[in-house]
């Protein structure tokens, strides 16, 4: 496939099929589709048929539901956009995703950050951070990215790529976005 090649699907069990035998970088995957549902799908096609080269997943719906949007991220979508986005900001959010970075909406990412109490089983990996890890989840969640980030704390960059990695292997998160919705 040539980089701008764009390829349909009827409904999600033929998303999957053609994603595995097309092998895309990145699929944009509707999160209402008929026979089986865009998250289902996300979930029977990641890892992928080659668990080192798997495709991104950018999940699109109209609905600005927070279940979808964890449910999503949790099936493994690297990102989340709405419908009603102009389709230059979606090829956006596409080429971010192919690029290795996630994206969720913005009021998706406020909602998800908005302090709020912890139960119990959330509490304890999300406890496991030191202070300065969590001042950068903090940050993580916002949008800044490390170098922004650095300077906050006046510290390097690579300081801030070490808090980071801390942050996702204690939350055992695979992104920075995975790594907020976990907290």
């Amino acid at each position: 496939m040539v980089a701008e090649d764009v390829v349909g699907a009827a409904d999600g069990l033929d998303a999957v099929e053609q994603a595995r035998r097309l092998r895309p970088a990145v699929v944009l995957m509707d999160v209402r589709m008929p026979r089986c549902n865009g998250i289902e799908s996300t979930r029977q096609l990641l890892p992928g048929p080659e668990p080192a080269d798997p495709p991104k997943v950018v999940m699109i719906t109209t609905f600005e539901n927070d279940g979808y949007v964890t449910a999503a991220l949790g099936a493994g979508a690297s990102g989340f956009v709405l419908k009603r986005f102009p389709v230059p900001r979606i090829a956006e959010a596409v080429r971010v995703v192919a690029a290795g970075e996630a994206i969720l909406f913005p009021e998706a990412l406020r909602r998800m950050v908005a302090p709020r109490p912890l139960d119990s089983a959330r509490a304890l990996p999300y406890a496991a951070l030191t202070a300065r890890e969590e001042a950068v989840l903090r940050l993580m969640a916002t949008g800044l990215a490390n170098p922004e980030i650095a300077r906050t704390f006046t510290v390097g960059p690579e300081t801030v790529k070490t808090h980071v990695g801390n942050v996702l292997t204690k939350l055992g998160a695979q992104n920075r976005t995975r790594a907020v919705v976990i907290a």
